[in-house]
């Protein structure tokens, strides 16, 4: 094949489809797991502060660095293999090893991870469990064990992959302040088979945890979201009643739309990863391929009676959100409306009063003018008849008779002069 130039994102892209493959995993043995999450504005975190942390817990136990910019990496710490993902919002650490502890959940297993180190954490812990990968032994053992660990009330339990496996778990937190979860695998089933099912219940759990955190912000605004409906509701009585004026209602109405605006920006990012999170639940559960398994609820079960109805009053919220930010809007028009139609019946009285006023004004000017021809005539007359008295001896006629013949003719020429300046004006 000829040269021909690659573009520069080329290998990059193609190199994430494998940057994270699953750990492989033996059985028996334990996985311990850690998300973090800064409380706030996780999404534009300084993520060098995530590699620091990473790097100061693998200089603790002599491990490589991470290279700079990194999202993943891997490394051997002691006997137990690390796996580190940043994602978007939160970092994840994956620590698994062979071999099970005698107690069964042994918080011990946990401090792997330095106390000094965790509270030097950039952010908090979303959540944090301990898996307990072991053998698959009869069925009643498995249900003995499964008593012994976990609360029944909210045990789900599934086999899985065909039935390669049996998970559980209770979806609650143990005195030590982690989840727990067991993994019954076949003697056939392969390593990279149960590091995929591990793999999976980390996902699961932690993408429900950072699901809920929209179902508290939902808790946080319904207050806010029941005042605001309140006053909407008084706002449109008000409207058809007439009983406050339209401004004074327009103006408290933007007031209204401006913060359910204000509410649904502040909300939309929270609420879109809530969904998107949801997904992400539904479809690793889906990958599971579950089956029932002595009676017990499946995950998918758990899931529909436990974590299902949160999530709808998360979608129910954004839409009355939305709902109510609409009928704001609609309102706001409707009062312009009727606004623009009271100010329009206003400028019609506006205009119709000054027609009056310009009809007297003419009227006015009228009279003005038929004044204004007579004094102009009456300083003509005057004038012509100083300049005629001369003659008045020679015609024979007094000075009376003459100002008496000259008048009419000149306030007549006085009274055309206006017309016709009156005529070169319009």
């Amino acid at each position: 094949m000829p040269p021909i130039p690659d573009h520069p994102l080329r290998y990059s892209l193609a190199n994430e489809l494998h940057a994270r493959p699953f750990p492989a995993m033996q059985s028996p043995s334990t996985v311990i797991y850690l998300a973090v999450k800064q409380p706030e504005k996780a999404v534009h975190r300084d993520r060098a502060l995530d590699l620091q942390h990473l790097t100061a817990l693998l200089e603790r136990y002599g491990a490589p660095r991470p290279q700079p910019g990194a999202t993943h990496h891997s490394a051997q710490l002691g006997r137990h293999t690390l796996k580190w993902e940043q994602h978007t919002e939160f970092v994840s650490y994956t620590l698994y090893c062979d071999g099970i502890s005698e107690r069964a959940f042994d918080p011990a297993d946990f401090d792997v991870f330095p106390s000094g180190w965790l509270l030097e954490a950039p952010g908090q812990r979303v959540t944090s469990l301990m898996i307990r990968v072991l053998p698959r032994p009869e069925d009643k053992r498995i249900k003995s064990d499964l008593s012994d660990w976990f609360v029944p009330e909210s045990l789900a339990v599934a086999e899985v992959l065909d039935d390669s496996a049996v998970v559980a778990g209770d979806f609650r937190i143990d005195p030590a302040g982690h989840m727990r979860f067991a993994l019954f695998a076949n003697a056939e089933t392969g390593s990279q088979r149960i590091g995929r099912l591990v793999q999976r219940l980390c996902e699961i759990e932690t993408y429900r945890a950072m699901s809920m955190l929209g179902f508290s912000r939902v808790r946080g605004l319904s207050r806010d979201i029941g005042e605001l409906d309140t006053h909407l509701s008084k706002m449109m009585a008000e409207m058809t009643s007439d009983t406050v004026p339209a401004e004074q209602t327009l103006t408290q109405l933007l007031t209204v739309s401006a913060e359910l605006e204000a509410m649904a920006a502040r909300s939309a990012f929270r609420f879109g990863a809530t969904g998107a999170y949801e997904a992400l639940v539904n479809q690793r559960i889906g990958l599971l391929r579950e089956t029932r398994h002595g009676g017990f609820q499946t995950f998918s079960e758990f899931m529909l009676r436990r974590y299902e109805p949160a999530m709808r009053t998360v979608k129910s919220t954004e839409k009355r959100i939305g709902t109510l930010a609409d009928r704001a809007r609609r309102g706001g028009e409707l009062l312009r409306t009727r606004v623009d139609v009271e100010r329009s019946a206003q400028n019609q009285a506006l205009l119709a009063s000054m027609d009056r006023r310009a009809d007297q004004a003419l009227q006015l000017q009228h009279t003005v003018e038929g004044l204004s021809v007579v004094a102009i005539g009456y300083y003509a007359v005057s004038l012509v008849s100083y300049l005629l008295y001369p003659l008045a001896q020679v015609l024979g006629q007094s000075k009376g008779m003459l100002t008496a013949m000259i008048t009419l003719p000149v306030v007549g020429l006085v009274w055309l002069a206006i017309q016709r300046i009156k005529k070169k004006l319009h």
